[in-house]
């Protein structure tokens, strides 16, 4: 099966095409630093070809979610490095996701400054899980171009200390409605400068985000994550297939690591149009594309096999499983899909690191 084939990212031989997606589980603690906790979760999911961190914070003005992990201190970093060595150790591949909230945050997570995003424009949701407890989204502050510059050193910085820790590549995290994500749609983005205003301007954000990262890492090993069919945090622009279109061109003359692309409906569906398939990226995306959401083994191996994606990324199945690519080799059942409410449990290994292996020789 093709799932199980090697593939090759730059010099790195991932040993299969099955990725751990990047999933947010929330065991990071107040301080937001790597524990031993977080070691043991990632090393018994290092059979997978490539895991992809959870959603790791660029900056104190970057964070949304309580006791998710950050990379924009020494101490986070020195966390993270325990986990790399680890991972290592048992010949896996781990690349670190960059992460800004942006609007999807709440002033108490940055001592009363306000979210912000390209415009002041507000989620429409009912709450937000806040440092003081369940909070109604707030309006965001609108970016000032300094602000711009200031939170693309904030990358750049991030992509250093990733660099420094011993990862083996980045992904960067423009999806589900978070801060580039938002940069990139028209229903987010109503900017009358060169940051906004058309779908060419919408995407210069990213672009040099990712223009900033690759003069520390070289372009193959960074990825770009993204979600045009998602509805996540209030998403969903009319102009979407054409937004997306242009992106993936845009971003294939870098020569990435990867495209990620969340083309499942899982998180939920827009309904503007037809949802954008993997067969419509990879019309204008010539790198490798990593498909996204709701894949079963079987699904995935059809996209591989009719050539619509290189890679496919598990999320919930890592969860439960963490041998999930023996269980796959070896067609054993699944472990029953984990309590939703232990996903983001602030402590304890509940739900985290005690679910049963196979055992399978």
């Amino acid at each position: 099966m093709k799932l199980f084939e090697e593939f090759i990212i730059d010099g790195i031989h991932l040993k299969n095409r099955i990725v751990m997606a990047p999933m947010t589980r929330a065991r990071a603690g107040e301080q937001r630093i790597p524990n031993d906790l977080m070691v043991e979760y990632y090393t018994q999911r290092a059979s997978a070809g490539l895991i992809i961190t959870e959603a790791t914070t660029i900056s104190e003005q970057a964070n949304g979610w309580l006791h998710s992990p950050g990379i924009y201190t020494d101490e986070m970093a020195e966390g993270w490095r325990k986990v790399v060595d680890s991972v290592h150790k048992k010949n896996g591949n781990i690349f670190l996701q960059l992460w800004h909230c942006g609007r999807a945050s709440h002033s108490s997570f940055h001592k009363g400054a306000p979210a912000v995003a390209p415009s002041a424009i507000k989620i429409n949701g009912d709450y937000i899980h806040t440092p003081t407890g369940k909070q109604k989204y707030e309006t965001p502050k609108a970016l000032t171009l300094e602000e711009i510059e200031q939170t693309k050193l904030d990358y750049r910085n991030a992509a250093q200390r990733a660099l420094d820790m011993g990862f083996d590549g980045i992904e960067i995290h423009s999806a589900n409605g978070y801060l580039l994500d938002t940069f990139l749609q028209s229903k987010t983005n109503h900017r009358e400068d060169a940051y906004g205003g058309s779908i060419e301007s919408r995407y210069r954000m990213l672009d040099e985000v990712v223009r900033d990262v690759t003069s520390i890492w070289t372009a193959n090993r960074v990825g770009v994550r993204l979600s045009p069919n998602g509805v996540f945090n209030d998403m969903g622009s009319e102009d979407y297939r054409e937004q997306f279109t242009y992106v993936a061109n845009q971003l294939n003359n870098y020569g990435l690591a990867y495209l990620h692309v969340m083309d499942g409906l899982g998180f939920g569906f827009h309904e503007l149009g037809e949802p954008m398939t993997l067969s419509e990226f990879r019309k204008v995306y010539k790198n490798p594309i990593m498909g996204n959401t709701g894949y079963t083994q079987e699904l995935a191996e059809k996209a591989l096999q009719d050539n619509s994606a290189d890679l496919i990324a598990f999320g919930r199945p890592f969860i439960s499983n963490p041998d999930l690519v023996e269980r796959f080799k070896s067609n054993f059942p699944l472990n029953p899909e984990a309590d939703m409410s232990t996903w983001y449990t602030p402590a304890g290994k509940e739900g985290y690191i005690d679910f049963p292996s196979a055992n399978i020789q």
